[in-house]
């Protein structure tokens, strides 16, 4: 009797090692497309975002804090964790400063010739609009090397983030930095040429960069005006959740239809117990009193976007929607918020554009519209899209989740930011 009992005890632990084994591999595996490399660094990475937040959503439920701060946390202790903050390129002047009372980090080159005026870029990080800081990880390398490699000044803005504050105080946050940027007294005093100034995003903060360079481009009382924009898989309508992009990668890494309509909710204000509404495409119904034939032009996709895009997928249009739902979101056909609806008199002058886009990104069709109507009203516009590509690819080059795809668009960016700006 004593044998099976020995036998039993010496085969556990190798069986629950197993079948914990097979549980956490359950766990972090996702199917991924073909052309998707390193598919199980980026399974890993997507489900450490999970867990922490899902611990964030259950901290929240005890009523321990709000969520967004517990996962703000633990993602910036993250990118502490792996930053390689300590002087990656030590011939830039780092210094944190505000300007018109925003925090901003500038990177100063401290390289290249004397008396010569230098390029300047304005940066907005993403996160959703409540995450992120261009301190920090990726943001802070790639400014670094920027301002090394161009012999730029780039001005990283810390704008504030939700729950603290919703639109528009994110991007009259970005603005205000701008335009302190752009007057001749600082340019002058940062040595920065004043027909080589752009401005950039990504996400997030791809969205903010647009809805800023829109308003930079069509305000006659700045003098400056930015000479490019350059936008990272930006996020740039709250209308339609169901573009072919949004339907075919929304459970994709590492930005899920589902967080990124919430991202949207939070940062306009929304009760975010409409969300299943919102999935449904309800917030923007046909019987909406402002939704003009014109105004849904500006994000027609089954025009905008090319065959290979739009596939067989059918527009989700809702024919009478909630009222109630309207009037809570006055911000939904801003296009200080949603930069697509800007009208064509407004992108006719906006300045010499970048875009990239990536293949397997539920934001895919918002740069892809927007490069086709900044085209259509005359824009010189630079499409960059990865076939590989995912959303977040792009501050994804620290170790230990640097992933090539990643490095390979920051380069391209750095290239292109090289040749034009």
């Amino acid at each position: 009797a004593g044998e099976p009992v020995e036998t039993i005890m010496r085969t556990l632990p190798v069986v629950v090692t197993v079948l914990l084994t097979a549980a956490l591999a359950y766990y972090i595996y996702v199917p991924l497309p073909d052309a998707i490399q390193e598919q199980w660094r980026l399974m890993t990475l997507d489900a450490a975002l999970r867990t922490t937040m899902h611990l964030a959503t259950f901290k929240s439920w005890l009523g321990v804090g709000h969520y967004i701060d517990t996962f703000r946390k633990s993602t910036e202790g993250f990118q502490a964790t792996f930053s390689s903050e300590s002087g990656v390129t030590p011939e830039v002047r780092v210094s944190d400063v505000t300007f018109a009372g925003v925090p901003v980090r500038v990177y100063e080159p401290l390289a290249g010739g004397e008396g010569q005026l230098r390029r300047g870029l304005l940066y907005l990080h993403g996160g959703g609009w409540a995450l992120g800081s261009g301190k920090k990880g990726s943001y802070d390398m790639v400014n670094r090397v920027l301002s090394d490699e161009l012999n730029t000044v780039v001005v990283s803005v810390e704008y504030r983030l939700y729950p603290e504050v919703h639109f528009p105080v994110q991007y009259l946050d970005c603005l205000a930095a701008a335009k302190h940027f752009l007057s001749r007294d600082v340019l002058s005093a940062y040595a920065v040429d004043p027909q080589r100034v752009g401005i950039s995003g990504d996400s997030a903060g791809g969205n903010l960069a647009a809805a800023v360079a829109q308003e930079i481009s069509t305000d006659d009382t700045v003098r400056v005006k930015f000479s490019v924009q350059a936008l990272v898989y930006p996020v740039l309508q709250a209308l339609d959740f169901n573009t072919p992009s949004y339907l075919e990668n929304q459970q994709m890494p590492i930005l899920s239809r589902h967080v990124m309509v919430r991202f949207w909710m939070q940062y306009l204000g929304m009760d975010l117990s409409l969300q299943p509404q919102c999935m449904e495409n309800n917030h923007s119904s046909w019987d909406h009193p402002d939704m003009t034939p014109e105004v849904r032009a500006r994000l027609d996709w089954t025009v905008l976007l090319e065959p290979k895009y739009r596939k067989n997928h059918k527009p989700v249009i809702v024919e009478k929607g909630s009222p109630d739902q309207r009037k809570e979101v006055p911000g939904l056909l801003d296009a200080r918020a949603s930069p697509l609806l800007a009208g064509p008199e407004v992108l006719a002058r906006c300045p010499r554009t970048y875009i990239l886009t990536c293949e397997f990104d539920v934001l895919r069709d918002d740069g892809l519209m927007y490069a086709r109507r900044l085209q259509d009203a005359g824009v010189e516009v630079t499409n960059d899209h990865y076939e590989g590509g995912f959303h977040g690819c792009f501050s994804l080059t620290v170790w230990p989740f640097d992933f090539d795809i990643g490095k390979k668009a920051v380069r391209a960016y750095l290239n292109w930011l090289k040749d034009n700006l």
